[in-house]
């Protein structure tokens, strides 16, 4: 009977055989380079260093001058904002457990089983909110400027959790009848650290991987950014810059729509496919908060003033792409739910799947990614042009869906076969319509 469910565990969990990221050694480099940019976007790119980024003939002495001084690295500990940061996780956990919430089952994988998720991102986000506006109107701007003064402390502290469940999560994956990550069971324990050998993590019923996309973090960027807000508001002594209401507002609607429709993501790469180990926990925890939020951080020490007509240009990218993601996300929601209210075509595949190839995904395979690049835009644009530095995300996100997609386009051509070269030639265009 032992040999049987041995059997069934190595047919359920395969040996992986395909690397990404280069394997082991661009794991390691990716592990060990992301907390080090984090760090190195807030110190060439804020007023302790001189500038965003410092005068070039500055920089490398600095660098040479802050790693060897052991003072330097221990200012990277802050214990205030360690703290802070385990408060706020807590918090975030407590608000799952409390909050009401609906139930619903993830998609089938491949053990025949259904997750089931609970869904209150939304009211956490909400809650999060009501608890900064009352503050700020009990004790006003001042009260939460905690966050720009305790920055290397809070990235830090992110870092700590980042690690520690990405420990957990892969030594945690080694003891009962765990699903694994097709993608993660390499039996390399630098690789599979790195890109989360156990599929679903789970703590009881508490799903770690979905929990951590959508609450932490993401929640975290927008009290960041109204915390940047706070800051200038100090400053310049009670009122904040357009361009700063601009980022603040524009940032704000995209996690308010993400954490509204949350259901949207069990159907996504990271849910379905992905394990949980380092690669998501610093992404979520550390890189989505403390780099997403570079520009909200820029604007406290160089103020710009964007006047009507650049204020409208910027508008108008944001709300293009918004129109975009939004509208096809819509579209391949309903048509994954049964619906098609537009009457879309689509093509049907061997597997009793289908295809759609009109409306936003005939234009192409992935017209979200191309409403999520305008949206990084936007960002970036209120900034002007003073520095490369504030388009950093707007940069790395082009990478990031490039890459995305490839796996993705890789993903379906395993899945439908001779059904998705029939796909590609009627959307032949990826990303960007007419030009890849």
């Amino acid at each position: 009977m032992a040999s049987d469910t041995k059997a069934t565990q190595d047919e359920l969990n395969p040996r992986t055989k395909h690397y990404e990221f280069l394997g082991p050694p661009g794991a390691l480099f990716i592990t060990l380079s992301v907390p080090a940019f984090t760090y190195a976007l807030f110190f060439g790119c804020s007023e302790k260093s001189g500038g965003c980024p410092p005068p070039l003939p500055a920089i490398w002495p600095a660098v040479q001058n802050a790693v060897t001084n052991i003072d330097w690295w221990m200012s990277l500990w802050d214990q205030e904002a360690f703290v802070a940061y385990i408060a706020w996780y807590t918090f975030t956990v407590v608000s799952w457990v409390v909050l009401p919430g609906d139930w619903i089952e993830g998609t089938l994988v491949r053990d025949g089983s259904r997750k089931k998720y609970k869904i209150n991102a939304f009211s956490t986000f909400l809650l999060a909110l009501g608890l900064i506006t009352g503050l700020l109107i009990r004790f006003g701007a001042a009260s939460f400027t905690f966050i720009y003064d305790h920055w290397a402390g809070l990235v830090t502290a992110s870092l700590a959790m980042s690690i520690t469940q990405g420990l957990y999560c892969y030594v945690s994956s080694f003891f009962g009848n765990k699903l694994l990550a097709l993608g993660g069971n390499s039996g390399n324990p630098i690789y599979d650290f790195f890109i989360g050998r156990e599929l679903n993590p789970s703590i009881y019923s508490f799903d770690l991987k979905s929990f951590n996309e959508l609450r932490p973090g993401l929640i975290l960027w927008a009290l960041i950014d109204i915390s940047m807000a706070c800051k200038q508001w100090v400053r310049r002594g009670g009122s904040i810059t357009d361009s700063m209401a601009l980022v603040v507002a524009f940032q704000g609607i995209y996690i308010a729509d993400a954490v509204y429709n949350e259901p949207a993501i069990f159907t996504t790469m990271d849910i379905t496919t992905d394990g949980f180990g380092f690669m998501l926990a610093v992404g979520d925890l550390t890189w989505v908060p403390f780099v997403y939020s570079l520009q909200a951080r820029y604007l406290v020490f160089n103020q710009v003033d964007l006047g009507p007509v650049w204020t409208a240009i910027v508008v108008l990218v944001n709300v293009t792409g918004y129109w975009i993601f939004r509208g096809s996300n819509g579209e391949k929601n309903d048509f994954r739910n049964g619906k098609n209210p537009k009457n879309l075509k689509s093509i049907e595949t061997a597997r009793g799947t289908k295809l759609l190839v009109s409306g936003w995904w005939g234009l192409c395979r992935h017209p979200n990614y191309l409403g999520d690049l305008l949206m990084a835009l936007a960002w970036s644009l209120p900034t002007k042009f003073d520095t490369p530095v504030t388009y950093f995300y707007v940069s790395y996100f082009l990478v990031l869906l490039i890459h995305r997609q490839l796996r993705d386009d890789e993903h379906c051509e395993k899945k439908y076969g001779a059904d998705w070269h029939r796909y590609t030639k009627l959307v032949p265009y990826r990303i960007f319509p007419y030009i890849y």
